[in-house]
């Protein structure tokens, strides 16, 4: 078991580079961003790229999930028809949906909450949907094959190149907003290029019938759940421009990417974990192994909570060369909302990690439900809570609805996929946490913690970690030494 963990470690931690260096070039963009544009024009951007996560699920059709669980098993069709059956069918759909965004973009203006003459930014955006659609099932290719390392190359060198183009539009030609989308457009149409020789390597033009019929059995309740699980993602930002204003919108968005650092830790974890558990899932001790990862997660991403709990407000604030911060004052009015969005982001590993049962046994009728249920808590927090405690309230209906989603997963998945989770040691971290993260606010609150003395906070939470024996120094040490880790080639 500890060989098994170590594996999903090292290739979390592989696909965590990618990650790290990805998510931070892209996060440069938001002290970037809010030092050069006005609140209400950053809530532009924020307004058209929360529809365009919408989108990405109708573009996708759930195809994704589909390709990893069947090019896993290769239950029906050869190899190459299980890569390109599901690619050929994000593709028509893709380039017919965007076909018709794209003609209809003047008319689709009051439905994407932007004045008319933004209507070009809807046009960018289809074309962004119609090539990120399309690299799905390459990327998908290279992490079931365990090939981190390109995908991470591929990843990055996308990610510097729509940072550098946002750079050199906005700060040498001058361009708004649209410099955004032109920058996402290009780094989008250079994924896809790279991508290019594992689609030529694997495409074959050959329909199977049985096939498809399993694949769109398997994949269409994503459409819903995706759409759902988008909902709970990006509604509070139309639902505030509906209930406020632009600026406000802006203000909840910048610091919502605070909780970047939070949302690392789920994606790295997430790329790792979906070809871990399905290529162990036959294993006899699977099960708990499983329990395990949970626990290892919950321990790891409370620490990072902690950590970035009590050190956001002082680097916000530090003075960057060129006189910027890493969002602009304009925005800082927000910060409070950062640990329960942090918060929120744990919810939502664990109900990453609970994904395992539902993948295994097929059960993905159940995640409309799952997912609708907390899209619905979303929306309905957001309408009660935003007009009294504005950008708060919709952060807490974010944690609110992932709350409920993780709840439900736990419940259909340990239905027909049992796992016995360590629940003390579970119980225990969670209480170690909230105890430490009221003792802080309530010192710095009211006797005021110097900056450079913040990190007491979370070592005293690993302390209480090893000194309650919900993990030690010895099964560490198993894990991360000696062996070697095969299943990371690329």
């Amino acid at each position: 078991m500890i060989e098994k963990i170590k594996s999903l470690s090292k290739d979390t931690l592989t696909y965590g580079v990618s990650t790290i260096v990805g998510r931070f070039l892209n996060f440069f963009l938001v002290p970037f961003y809010t030092n050069k544009f006005l609140p209400a024009e950053f809530g532009v951007v924020a307004i058209l790229y929360s529809y365009i996560a919408i989108l990405n699920v109708f573009f996708s059709i759930g195809m994704e999930s589909g390709y990893m669980k069947f090019a896993s098993t290769k239950e029906v069709g050869t190899e190459k028809e299980n890569f390109s059956n599901p690619l050929l069918a994000v593709l028509m759909n893709s380039f017919f949906l965007s076909f018709l965004i794209f003609i209809f973009a003047n008319d689709l203006t009051g439905l994407f909450q932007i004045e008319d003459k933004f209507s070009s930014l809807i046009r960018y955006s289809a074309l962004i949907l119609f090539f990120d659609a399309i690299v799905l099932i390459p990327f998908a290719y290279l992490r079931l094959n365990f090939k981190a390392r390109t995908f991470a190359l591929i990843r990055i060198v996308s990610i510097s190149v729509n940072v550098l183009l946002n750079i050199i539009l906005i700060s040498f030609f001058k361009f708004g907003i649209e410099a955004v989308f032109i920058s996402n457009l290009v780094s989008s149409v250079i994924t896809l290029i790279l991508l290019m020789p594992v689609i030529l390597k694997n495409i074959a033009l050959k329909f199977n019938g049985d096939l498809l019929k399993e694949l769109f059995k398997f994949s269409l309740p994503y459409i819903p759940a995706g759409i759902a699980a988008n909902i709970v993602q990006i509604i509070n930002r139309p639902i505030l421009k509906y209930l406020t204003d632009d600026a406000t919108v802006g203000i909840f968005q910048a610091n919502y990417r605070l909780g970047i650092f939070m949302m690392l830790v789920v994606s790295m974890f997430e790329f790792a974990w979906r070809p871990f558990f399905l290529s162990n899932a036959n294993e006899p001790n699977a099960k708990n192994i499983f329990s395990k990862v949970m626990t290892l997660f919950i321990i790891a991403a409370s620490t990072i909570f902690l950590i970035i709990t009590v050190l956001i407000n002082g680097v916000v604030m530090m003075n960057l060369p060129f006189n910027v911060h890493l969002i602009g004052k304009a925005y800082w009015s927000g910060l409070d909302i950062v640990p329960v969005i942090l918060f929120a982001y744990i919810l939502n590993g664990i109900y990453v990690n609970l994904m395992a049962g539902i993948y295994i046994e097929k059960k993905t009728k159940y995640l409309p439900v799952i997912t609708g249920a907390g899209a619905l808590v979303n929306v309905i927090a957001n309408f009660a809570l935003i007009p009294q405690y504005s950008y708060m309230g919709s952060a807490v209906a974010t944690l609110l609805s992932y709350l409920v989603m993780m709840i439900g997963n736990y419940y259909f998945s340990n239905k027909y996929y049992p796992i016995t989770y360590e629940y003390r040691k579970i119980f225990l971290t969670f209480i170690s946490l909230l105890s430490i993260t009221i003792l802080y606010f309530y010192l710095d609150k009211t006797i005021g913690i110097p900056f450079y003395l913040k990190m007491i906070i979370p070592v005293a939470f690993v302390g209480t970690i090893l000194l309650l024996r919900i993990i030690d120094f010895k099964s560490m040490s198993a894990i991360y030494s000696g062996g070697q880790n095969k299943g990371n080639a690329g």
